[in-house]
């Protein structure tokens, strides 16, 4: 990992850090949906790492577009 990258490479994979980070979350999201009404400990399990991912973006989205999700 001693790879040098310029700072467009850098936003690129941030980008798409981001990208698969909305992924995750609507796929864990639509798992606890899934979940709910047969397995509550699965769905609790799922809205946690919905939780994550949750937190993922909104880091992600403060460095890419600072201030876009204003308190």
């Amino acid at each position: 990992m001693t790879d040098v990258v310029d700072s467009d490479e850098l936003l690129r994979r941030m980008h798409r850090a981001r990208a698969c980070a909305v992924e995750q979350e609507r796929t864990w999201r639509a798992r606890e949906e899934e979940l709910r009404p047969t397995d509550p400990e699965g769905s609790r399990e799922a809205a946690v790492r919905t939780m994550a991912y949750e937190a993922v973006l909104r880091v992600l989205d403060e460095v890419l577009t600072p201030g876009r999700r204003a308190r």
